[in-house]
């Protein structure tokens, strides 16, 4: 399993922007009229929604409060130091929870049971196969302080007491949570734009020419805004 987790990896941002694409692959119903009725696509918009902010909000939460520096050496895991603060403190792999609900929500948003039922799985075999390389690399590193924060905190269910003394406790660090995410907030938000106005015309009232209009404004303005936070970050305008 080390050894597969250490390929993935390797393309692990690779394998984020394929799943992303496959959201838009043709698929069977989720949610159909025949079981839920004439307004069946309220419900894959209300899930699907809530999932996937909430896997931001997660992402979010983790980064502003304390991030963690890891990243690839060699195509392998590495890491400065060993993070337990923060949502470290509630859930040994946070950032990849946040993936794996973002993920999660557009593909239940998206009303894709291809997705749901199959490329989910396998997304979640490929995270767990990348964290148990990720854990071999840290225990071999940081040795009986990993393995001691490894028997105190879950590796995916975040525990939820005390999150309130962590936030109260420590300073959310905003211009950082947007610094390090606005790339994945700018794939995120148009993904979302693009499954709701291409994949719900009930939303535009199947009218073709007002939903070309909302494409036409919205994704300029997620563009405009991905250019302007890029230009303040490479500037040095805006920073952490």
């Amino acid at each position: 399993m080390v050894k597969v987790g250490n390929f993935f990896f390797k393309y692990r941002n690779w394998v984020f922007i394929l799943f992303y694409a496959a959201l838009f692959l043709p698929s069977p119903a989720l949610f159909n009229d025949e079981t839920f009725g004439p307004v069946y696509y309220k419900w894959p918009i209300i899930l699907g929604l809530f999932i996937t902010v909430g896997g931001q909000l997660i992402r979010g939460a983790t980064i502003g409060l304390a991030y963690i520096i890891r990243g690839g050496k060699d195509g392998k895991p590495h890491a400065e130091g060993l993070v337990t603060e923060g949502i470290f403190n509630h859930c040994r792999n946070p950032l990849y929870v946040g993936n794996i609900l973002m993920l999660l929500g557009v593909g239940v948003l998206s009303n894709s049971l291809l997705y749901v039922a199959i490329m989910i799985p396998l997304f979640l075999f490929i995270y767990q196969s990348i964290v148990v390389a990720e854990e071999h690399y840290l225990s071999g590193k940081f040795g009986p302080s990993y393995d001691a924060y490894c028997a105190r905190v879950n590796r995916w269910i975040p525990q939820i007491n005390g999150i309130g003394g962590t936030f109260r406790r420590m300073y959310f660090n905003w211009r950082r949570w947007i610094l390090k995410e606005y790339n994945t907030q700018f794939v995120w938000m148009s993904g979302i734009t693009l499954i709701l106005l291409l994949k719900f015309p009930e939303l535009t009232r199947h009218n073709i020419d007002l939903r070309n209009r909302l494409l036409l404004i919205i994704l300029p303005l997620l563009l405009l805004w991905y250019l302007t936070v890029r230009y303040l970050k490479k500037s040095g305008k805006m920073k952490e």
